[in-house]
């Protein structure tokens, strides 16, 4: 795992944004891994930028969202389908029908999960899967004890969860119960895993990821089972990091 402590959150997005444009110069047609939330949105805004500036083409993109609220109703704005056509997709110049987001409306979620499954696959799997981090840990919506094995599949989101996603909706008691998540082990599959954190209140659990146990009660600690695993935070989140001054000499000491 490579940890890359940045002076400010801009600066994270900046860092995460240049390794996945790296993969799309390469692989024009590369299968993106979408996180939503606050966290990565400094991410695609400098994909944004980016593009903008014409130093990289994201048309012939193709992603996959990490995960979808079950029950609200078709076209809420704050559903993940909405927020990754509106938020990543548009600005981005990706084809948001080359984007699959996992159907949480349909009355048979366990098919929507296969279904969810048999795609990526199809895609030949995700290139880069960008992710963000909960205050506890978890990483898509798999929440504390989800096993490490698990694929797509259907969750009921903690209390501290749907308090932290309530700013999305016009109240708490608006923000669902349930959700459809890639599953930890359908994440382990991706290619590469970038994880981005910014701010005090992911430093706790960014350091039980990155250098407590592996352990099914910090999801996030999945991330050191995998070949090219990077984290990419900002001076607070990695305020509880105690080999922070070590990551900071391996990343100034970096190879060329």
């Amino acid at each position: 795992m490579e940890v890359i402590i940045a002076e400010t959150p801009d600066a994270v997005g900046r860092i995460a944004a240049r390794i996945i444009a790296e993969t799309v110069r390469i692989k024009p047609d590369a299968v993106l891994g979408l996180a939503t939330g606050s966290s990565p949105m400094v991410v695609y805004a400098e994909l944004a930028r980016m593009r903008h500036a014409t130093e990289i083409d994201l048309a012939a993109t193709r992603g996959f969202a990490l995960d979808e609220y079950v029950g609200l109703a078709p076209g809420h704005p704050a559903s993940y389908a909405a927020v990754v056509q509106r938020e990543i997709a548009e600005p981005l110049g990706m084809m948001f029908e080359n984007v699959t987001v996992p159907d949480g409306g349909r009355p048979d979620h366990e098919q929507a999960c296969r279904e969810f499954e048999a795609a990526i696959s199809d895609s030949g799997g995700i290139d880069v899967q960008l992710l963000g981090i909960g205050t506890n840990g978890h990483i898509g919506f798999n929440e504390p004890t989800s096993s490490l094995t698990s694929r797509t599949r259907i969750k009921t989101l903690t209390e501290q969860t749907r308090a932290d996603n309530a700013r999305f909706f016009n109240t708490a008691a608006e923000v669902p119960r349930h959700c459809i998540t890639q599953g930890l082990g359908t994440i382990l599959e991706a290619g590469q895993l970038i994880l981005v954190a910014q701010g005090k209140g992911k430093a706790r659990a960014l350091a039980a990821a990155i250098e407590g146990p592996l352990s099914s009660m910090c999801p996030a600690s999945l991330l050191q089972l995998h070949p090219r695993a990077t984290v990419v935070v900002d001076e607070e989140a990695a305020s509880q990091l105690s080999l922070a001054d070590y990551y900071r000499y391996a990343f100034s000491s970096k190879p060329v």
